[in-house]
C-alpha cells in the first residue's frame, strides 16, 4: 500500500492531466469550427450561481453513479459504506462550492476586463 501523500499526489496529477486534456480538446474544437466562446444569455450573479450550482450538481451525480456502480455492482460492498459515500461527497461539494463560485467570479471578471480593454483600444 502506498503512503497517503503519494496517493493524493497521484490522484491530483491524474485529475489535472484529464482536465487539461479536456480543456485543450475543447479549445481545439472551437478553433476548428470557428465558433466563438459560448456567451451566456443571462448575466450577473444569478447566471453565475446557476452555472456553478449546475456544475456542482452534475459532478455530484456523476461521481455517485461511478461510486455506486463500482462499489455496489463490482465489489458488492453496500450499506453503510454507500451511505457514507453519499453524505461525505455531499459535504465535500457543499464545502467546495463557495471556493468554486469565487474562482468562477474572478475568471469571469478577468475575461470581461480583457474584452472591455480590447474594445476601448479598437482591437
Amino acid at each position: 500500500m502506498l503512503p497517503v501523500p503519494l496517493n493524493i499526489g497521484i490522484m491530483l496529477i491524474g485529475y489535472l492531466l484529464v482536465m487539461g486534456y479536456l480543456a485543450l480538446g475543447l479549445r481545439i474544437l472551437r478553433r476548428q469550427a470557428g465558433l466563438p466562446a459560448p456567451a451566456a444569455g443571462r448575466r450577473g450573479w444569478p447566471a453565475l450561481i446557476s452555472r456553478v450550482a449546475g456544475t456542482a450538481a452534475g459532478g455530484y451525480v456523476l461521481l455517485m453513479a461511478v461510486v455506486v456502480g463500482y462499489y455496489h455492482g463490482v465489489v458488492r460492498l453496500g450499506g453503510r459504506f454507500l451511505a457514507s459515500a453519499l453524505t461525505g461527497t455531499a459535504t465535500l461539494v457543499g464545502i467546495t462550492i463557495p471556493g468554486f463560485l469565487a474562482v468562477s467570479w474572478l475568471v469571469e471578471r478577468r475575461r470581461r476586463g480583457r474584452n472591455s480593454g480590447a474594445a476601448e483600444h479598437g482591437d
